[in-house]
């Protein structure tokens, strides 16, 4: 080989080493990183620690109601930890174990910054449970999960209904509605967006029905009981029990009233007379059969 060709070998060979080296620097330097954010949170030396963490930040959904403090008080972090320190997956678990808490992620923002992402489990009933001889007031979401809740305006908890016949099953430290509760859910928001004075009068929300007749008995504080077809669209049932209950109010009807809109067009109704009208008229004494009004088939535009 001539010496020209051996100075190009030579350096050949040099470029190949040169962009092995710079290769293996740049893979060891992605998985020290790596490993500095994913790993148990222990500092692989004096020189990896950062300065002490700052308050961590809250980012809620826009409908949730949990807040900084309570954030602190759910964390529980040591004073003068580092952000390296932290073990992100222990952090979220603790987040989760409030039921409250649908999802939750955290984000490292070096050097010293901590944010914490949450979403909300929002409540549509409440439900009376006794436990170890003592009553308590929980929240139920949609997805069946029951939870104590803090934060919630008590004006709002007020408004909701209790839901009746519904059994609890045991869930970690906490319950789940033994039912699926989406029939609930979707009979309640739909109340509550598009008919919301008459869910307004809504108290008790009764699931013994549910199951083997997929019906729900909902009764409001003016003695009315109403009957839901839980395997139908609630927005045409809501129309009619709208215009069943005008009409009511425009005859003046006084008295107990059971609504049943599960039939579909045909709404049967009773009304049993109050004490002091059936005291007034001897015609009352006698059993007042059901009424019966029919509904002609229409768009839900024209509903």
């Amino acid at each position: 080989m001539s010496r020209g060709g051996r100075v190009r070998l030579v350096l050949a060979a040099a470029r190949s080493l040169a962009f092995g080296l710079l290769v293996a620097g740049v893979a060891w330097g992605c998985w020290t990183v790596f490993e500095a954010l994913q790993h148990d949170g222990q500092p692989k030396s004096a020189a990896a620690k950062t300065g002490p963490l700052k308050t961590p930040e809250l980012v809620r959904s826009h409908d949730g109601v949990l807040d900084n403090a309570w954030l602190v008080r759910t964390l529980r972090l040591p004073a003068g930890i580092s952000l390296i320190e932290l073990d992100l997956a222990n952090l979220r678990e603790r987040l989760l174990a409030d039921r409250q808490v649908l999802t939750a992620g955290l984000t490292r923002h070096f050097p010293d910054r901590l944010t914490v992402q949450i979403t909300e489990r929002m409540p549509i009933a409440r439900v009376r449970v006794k436990e170890s001889g003592e009553e308590r007031d929980f929240l139920v979401a949609g997805d069946g999960v029951v939870y104590l809740g803090s934060g919630y305006d008590v004006g709002i908890l007020r408004t909701l209904p209790w839901l009746d016949g519904l059994r609890l099953a045991r869930d970690g430290t906490g319950f789940r509605a033994s039912v699926d509760l989406d029939p609930v859910a979707r009979l309640l928001v739909a109340a509550q967006y598009s008919a919301p004075h008459l869910y307004r009068t809504w108290q008790t929300v009764s699931l013994a029905r549910l199951v083997l007749d997929r019906e729900l008995e909902v009764t409001n504080g003016q003695g009315v009981t109403v009957v839901f077809n839980a395997k139908g669209e609630f927005f045409p049932q809501l129309a009619r029990l709208d215009f069943v209950l005008e009409r009511r109010d425009r005859l003046q009807m006084a008295g107990t009233m059971r609504i049943d809109l599960s039939l579909g067009r045909e709404v049967p109704f009773t009304i049993e007379p109050s004490p002091a009208v059936e005291a007034k008229s001897v015609a009352a004494r006698a059993p007042t059969p059901p009424a019966t009004l029919t509904f002609q088939l229409r768009t839900k535009r024209e509903l």
